[in-house]
């Protein structure tokens, strides 16, 4: 059979259907809309994200009884509150945390080096000063790029502070009206689509579910996993408490990967401050119990239904859409890739195809 026969059963399989060319299309254009116009509609973009998690909240105030305009206000009341603490109370006292952690590096810097010194002494076979000197001038590179990125980002945050309360006006803005207007908002954005999309319709009943339960319940892990690592580091007396559990509670987004990753500040911290004593312990076990937990516990309860892919699925979309979308594209990346699962599964084909049963493969062979 030649590349053309090839390419025309494929394309007679695929895109027989009208209504596939159609929601490919929608599929563009959407796609096109948000790598290319991301940073200009990133506003409207996060308070679509803020709305649709605040929907379900503003659901069940209705189907208890409140009206709808005031279900809305409520909900959006609560919902500046938090907007105003994190950036009145939370965002400081991690941005100080972090100063003083960025003060503090050269002393550990050289606590390290002697360390490292005391080691080649005991193992003198094991450890030579060739090594200590590479590894001394490794991490000496690490750091300066890290200092010097740290000081780009500064000077690009000053730059930018014009724009950052901007996008804290419009926001809260943006998210009210989504919400107030939601219906009228989604009879215009249907009146665009084509009469015809049982296809699209289908898929968005079968993800929307997923998606809404997926973005609340990461939420809410990253709150009650970032919430519960900052009491415990500071019960223990932990120094950077709030800034080691705003890491800890965004590690989450990354599942698998972030809880190794993350790891690796809480057990240095704990290591410079405790040394390696029995306080060092007690910290690296309760941060272990934490990742247990809610592996075991939080994240089945959360997601019981939300999330059916295999672990290897997921670290692809993770490293595919992060890479195209930084942390936004980490955050969607499970959501992403189960709608993408979703359109595989009903996507139309032909009807002399799509009746054709599945050859049966023997796994044993």
């Amino acid at each position: 059979m030649t590349m053309k026969a090839v390419f025309k059963t494929w394309f007679e399989r695929y895109f027989s259907d009208e209504e596939a060319i159609v929601l490919l299309l929608v599929l563009v254009l959407g796609f096109a809309a948000v790598i290319w116009l991301g940073k200009m509609l990133a506003p409207f973009f996060t308070a679509l994200i803020l709305a649709f998690m605040l929907q379900g909240v503003v659901g069940w105030l209705e189907r208890h009884g409140l009206p709808r305009l005031l279900s809305v206000l409520v909900v959006f009341l609560v919902f500046l509150g938090m907007l105003l603490a994190l950036a009145l109370i939370v965002m400081p006292l991690v941005w100080n945390q972090l100063v003083d952690l960025v003060q503090e590096t050269p002393r550990m810097f050289t606590s390290v080096q002697a360390w490292l010194e005391h080691m080649q002494t005991r193992y003198p076979t094991v450890i030579t000063p060739a090594q200590i000197d590479s590894w001394v001038a490794t991490a000496g590179r690490e750091a300066t790029q890290l200092g010097q990125r740290a000081l780009t980002l500064s000077l690009a945050s000053l730059g930018n502070v014009l724009s950052l309360i901007i996008y804290l006006v419009l926001v809260p803005i943006l998210v009210f009206f989504l919400l107030k207007d939601r219906e009228s908002l989604t009879r215009f954005t249907l009146s665009l689509l084509p009469q015809k999309r049982t296809l699209m319709t289908r898929i968005w009943y079968e993800m929307d579910d997923q998606i809404a339960n997926y973005i609340r319940g990461k939420a809410i892990e990253i709150a009650i996993v970032g919430g519960t690592a900052f009491v415990t580091f500071w019960f223990f007396g932990l120094p950077y408490s709030a800034l080691l559990g705003l890491i800890v509670g965004l590690s989450v987004l990354v599942p698998y990967i972030g809880a190794a990753v993350a790891t690796v500040p809480v057990a240095a911290v704990a290591g410079f401050h405790f040394g390696l004593g029995e306080q060092f312990v007690y910290v690296v076990v309760a941060y272990g119990v934490l990742q247990a937990l809610d592996g075991n516990v939080l994240v089945p309860i959360l997601f019981s239904e939300a999330v059916n892919l295999h672990p290897v699925s997921i670290i692809l979309a993770v490293l595919f859409f992060g890479g195209i979308w930084g942390f936004w594209g980490v955050f969607f990346a499970i959501p992403l890739a189960t709608l993408l699962k979703a359109l595989v599964q009903a996507w139309p084909r032909s009807v002399a195809k799509r009746d054709q049963p599945l050859p049966q493969v023997d796994l044993q062979d």
